[in-house]
């Protein structure tokens, strides 16, 4: 599972989640609709996008990027995606850039030129791994320390969260729990369905299809790594119990997307 679409789902499901992370009011997001918005001159879609309902004119547009990887061009992307909507949609309000890195080593640093921009606040940094060192209650904050605890760490805030998340309210448990599914599914890849239940107690795992989805995908994204360590392609379908196809497919479409990246 793809990490952006683990945080589009957290922000969809939770939006607060953002400004509990920007140190305000999670009640701010009643102000907001998280959406993603296609801009033409990229031909691509801008999918952290907080934009103000039109009942709150003096509200901040935000640009959310997560980073789990390390990406030396992310600010110059993040800004000039920024401008391009900008100039696009002509938006009469201000904005502010938030960047979410897993951890501060993840980082290449503000370009001298958006120093500037870094200092009056249009940027803003923040590091979800130093997240562990801040006491909360929040589901959402729950989620996103899930997402960068370690392993000894991720089994008790995972019983934690799933506790926190049974003694809400029936109209969001649903949802809620979901949520949390697809948490474990991405941090305990290497478990089976039923593993996973018995380690948390989940007795009610409604989406077996999308279980198996998420499954597969997360395991699809591990071949690049077991390649890099001089796995062949049937010891790769061996150790994640794919089709040697499957895998074979999954390495062209990469190389395939990294292609394109770099063209």
């Amino acid at each position: 599972m793809k990490t952006d679409t683990i945080f589009y789902t957290l922000f969809q499901t939770l939006p607060g989640v953002l400004f509990e992370l920007l140190e305000q009011s999670e009640s701010l997001a009643l102000h907001y609709q998280f959406t993603s918005v296609e801009i033409k001159e990229l031909a691509r879609r801008i999918d952290g996008l907080f934009l103000p309902k039109p009942d709150f004119p003096e509200d901040i547009i935000y640009f959310v990027e997560v980073q789990f990887q390390r990406d030396d061009d992310i600010y110059w992307r993040i800004i000039t995606e920024a401008f391009l909507y900008i100039n696009q949609y002509k938006p009469q309000r201000r904005w502010q850039a938030v960047l979410l890195f897993a951890q501060r080593s993840l980082d290449p640093g503000v370009p001298f030129i958006y120093q500037t921009s870094l200092n009056q606040q249009q940027i803003r940094i923040i590091y979800l791994d130093e997240l562990d060192d801040v006491p909360s209650s929040s589901i959402g904050l729950g989620v996103i320390k899930l997402v960068v605890a370690t392993e000894d760490k991720a089994v008790q805030q995972a019983k934690n969260l799933i506790n926190q998340v049974q003694q809400t309210d029936e109209a969001n448990r649903s949802n809620l729990l979901e949520l949390v599914e697809r948490m474990l599914i991405y941090k305990f890849v290497n478990k089976t369905q039923q593993e996973l239940e018995a380690m948390f107690g989940l007795t009610d795992w409604r989406q077996t299809k999308f279980y198996q989805e998420v499954k597969e995908e997360t395991k699809l994204e591990t071949i690049p790594r077991l390649l890099k360590f001089g796995l062949s392609i049937e010891q790769i379908a061996q150790a994640l119990e794919l089709d040697v196809n499957q895998v074979r497919q999954a390495i062209e479409k990469q190389g395939e997307e990294g292609t394109e990246s770099n063209s």
